[in-house]
């Protein structure tokens, strides 16, 4: 009997262990960089309203190979990007602008505006996050181009 309750002390006193190792010991407030505010895309066009309809928000991870061009396509909804290896230049096909943005730096991509993004020398990784609604697709081809991804 008493090595049964000692195998069972032991058992409570590691499961207690692991259960206050895996908490969080200290609560204090996290650090925020805000890396975007904006009510406009890159290409100065600013954002219309919102829909009244229930948001949909959709994160996405973008791997573009070296020395690649996207195929030109529209947003139908606000989205922005963040750098996260590589550079991505966006060209806007009506004005001919375009715009650099490299490892760590965030952008706010244009809504309803033909625009296609260029990787550098480098695979570029790009995290999108997109704020529409449900059946709202996040990107749409230009007539005879392929899909953005």
């Amino acid at each position: 009997m008493a090595r049964s309750h000692l195998t069972l002390a032991a058992c409570l006193l590691l499961a207690t262990t692991a259960s206050v190792a895996g908490h969080a010991q200290t609560v204090a407030s996290g650090h925020r960089d805000i890396l975007l505010q904006t009510d406009h895309a890159w290409n100065d066009m600013p954002y219309g309203n919102y829909p009244t309809t229930r948001p949909e928000l959709t994160m996405l991870r973008l791997t573009i190979p070296a020395h690649t061009a996207l195929p030109w396509h529209t947003h139908p909804i606000p989205n922005a990007g963040y750098v996260l290896q590589g550079q991505l230049t966006i060209h806007d096909r009506e004005t001919g602008k375009s715009r650099t943005f490299h490892q760590g730096e965030a952008f706010a991509e244009s809504v309803n505006d033909t625009h296609r993004g260029e990787s550098g020398d480098t695979t570029t990784i790009v995290l999108l996050t997109y704020a529409g609604t449900p059946g709202t697709p996040t990107s749409i081809p230009a007539k005879g181009e392929k899909p953005e991804y």
